[in-house]
């Protein structure tokens, strides 16, 4: 999986709409809601963990108990009980936000002593799935600081199901953009992650890095931590943050720690002279 920008997350938690009747009450439409209503029932399982939430500096939700739930296939929702939210910094919006599969939720702003989130928290009451009555959703991006135990989480929650494995590997490796070989190597590490396409990290030794400039670009990614981002100078053109590279990754991924990786969905790739097919992904 390339790293992710903290900000284009793909389930956003509400995103206003249009007014409802002559009624004073804004819709607030679920970014998700179409897809809820193909997919019929949400997954929802608890979890172990620990988990908190911050805004302005101050905690907003602490809880043992929380619930994963899956709005879009790729990674779950937090949810806490509660009784584990300080519900005394949750202001109650002239909206609601509405999902074919959980029913309409409260649209509440978070406020605490130095921030304000609008739509930062939602609650389902009344939803017609009886395990969300009593949860309330804190919007990931409202929030300013997620931490699983001790740990701060960046981007999504991760997915208890998602598994990455990183192999050392002699295939020979070529990347070529537009037709120019930016990096070949025999040595490369080869990241396997449940569900985005492989990627291959090269060591910088075998990258064309006088080709390579960096970025102020920061991405994250829950499972790897935070990258670097590298923009590619050709001669008739220049390939914005086409590369990244995690310095410290988490201990988990230490094995790509300082090696270089490619959106394999915008440059061309060789495995052992063999022309590999681009991905097709969100970054295509």
């Amino acid at each position: 999986m390339a790293p992710v920008v903290r900000s284009a997350r793909d389930g956003a938690a509400v995103a206003l709409g249009g007014v409802r009747g002559a009624g004073r009450y804004r819709l607030v439409m679920s970014a998700t809601a179409e897809r809820d209503s193909t997919r019929g029932r949400l997954r929802i399982e608890s979890s172990a963990k620990r988990v908190r939430a911050y805004l302005g500096g101050e905690l907003v939700a602490d809880t043992i108990n929380p619930v994963l739930v899956w709005e879009v296939p790729y990674y779950p929702t937090y949810y806490f009980p509660a009784a584990d939210v300080r519900t005394e910094l949750l202001h109650k919006e002239d909206a609601f936000s509405h999902s074919p599969s959980r029913g309409d939720g409260t649209v509440y702003t978070v406020k605490t002593g130095g921030s304000e989130a609008a739509a930062g928290a939602l609650r389902y009451e009344q939803s017609p799935m009886p395990e969300l009555r009593d949860l309330i959703r804190l919007d990931w991006d409202a929030m300013e600081a997620w931490f699983e135990e001790d740990e701060e989480v960046f981007t999504h929650p991760r997915d208890p199901y998602t598994r990455v494995d990183i192999l050392p590997s002699s295939r020979l490796i070529r990347v070529e953009i537009d037709g120019v070989t930016v990096a070949e190597s025999s040595s490369p590490r080869i990241l396997f992650e449940t569900g985005p396409p492989v990627r291959y990290y090269l060591p910088k030794t075998h990258v064309r890095m006088d080709l390579l400039e960096l970025t102020d670009v920061v991405t994250h990614c829950p499972y790897k931590g935070q990258a670097q981002s590298w923009s590619v100078h050709l001669p008739d053109a220049v390939h914005e943050n086409l590369a990244w590279c995690y310095p410290t990754p988490l201990p988990e991924c230490q094995k790509i720690a300082g090696l270089m990786a490619f959106y394999d969905e915008k440059v061309d790739v060789f495995i052992d002279g063999v022309s590999q097919q681009r991905p097709s992904t969100k970054f295509s």
